[in-house]
């Protein structure tokens, strides 16, 4: 008589007792009623290697990672994507039945997959984007926006060098400015991305010139707390299509739990229920 396994998988951290994704992937599992369990997994920097090499024989199939690990995987897994690599980050693990790791970078297509989801027919081939900020946010979301067609990607970044090194990194499509230079590039911008924590809860405000600022520019900020940001409602003010930062956390979700629970999710109004009520 074979034994029965169920799949385990959670997300990996220092700190990460904040994180949303417990409850997501929570949601998921009792709504499709599949046998699995998705917990927190407090692991510091040091520990990393060895945790890694131990989930998989405690029956772990995988584990999402956020900071500040993403980095670290990659040189601790056994396969990378090539998005993961181009990026130099990973967010999702998967664990094969022999405990070899493979890491990937959902991030972007999460992001991708969030302004589809509210625009129907949207493309970053629509024109120029403008994206504020250069982590581990900014450099995966520069890369979907150039796979997915856009022609030039803007990046200003408070200190310049940083956002040169997005160029470096990712070719001449990526066109870095001078953080004072934002509201030279507004107007002629059809997409602005806000990847820094600025405007989030507790945080400095984000303080731009958005007088130039008209549709059919379309804006969106990956801060999720508050959903509406103060950029947000002020380019809806000005009659722009705008974007929450939530969903962008809940698509990148979808092709981990798909790989270790076999089942696709839906992001729904259900699921962001869920996770903010959470």
């Amino acid at each position: 008589m074979t034994k029965e396994t169920i799949p385990l998988a959670g997300v990996i951290g220092d700190p990460v007792a904040h994180s949303l994704s417990p409850l997501l992937h929570g949601h998921w599992l009792k709504r499709y009623g599949l046998k699995g369990h998705y917990v927190p997994l407090h692991i510091n920097h040091q520990d990393l290697p060895e945790a890694l090499g131990v989930l998989p024989r405690m029956g772990f199939v995988g584990a999402n990672v956020t900071i500040p690990h993403k980095e670290l995987v990659l040189s601790l897994a056994d396969t990378i994507t090539d998005r993961a690599a181009l990026i130099g980050a990973a967010n999702t693990l998967t664990f094969t039945a022999d405990g070899r790791i493979q890491a990937d970078n959902t991030d972007g297509m999460g992001f991708l997959s969030n302004i589809r989801q509210t625009l129907p027919g949207w493309s970053a081939s629509a024109g120029p984007a403008l994206v504020l900020g250069s982590g581990g946010a900014a450099k995966a979301i520069v890369s979907a926006l150039i796979s997915d067609g856009a022609p030039v990607v803007h990046v200003a970044n408070r200190t310049r060098a940083r956002a040169d090194g997005l160029r470096e990194q990712f070719g001449a499509r990526v066109s870095p400015i001078d953080w004072t230079q934002i509201a030279d590039h507004i107007r002629d911008t059809a997409l602005i991305v806000n990847t820094t924590a600025l405007g989030m809860e507790g945080q400095a405000p984000l303080s731009l010139d958005l007088s130039r600022l008209s549709p059919p520019t379309v804006v969106t900020d990956i801060v999720y707390t508050p959903l509406e940001t103060d950029l947000l409602r002020e380019a809806a003010d000005r009659g722009c299509e705008t974007v929450e930062g939530l969903g962008m956390l809940l698509h990148q979700a979808v092709p981990g739990f798909e790989r270790w629970f076999s089942y696709t999710p839906m992001v729904d109004d259900d699921l962001r229920a869920a996770v903010l009520g959470g």
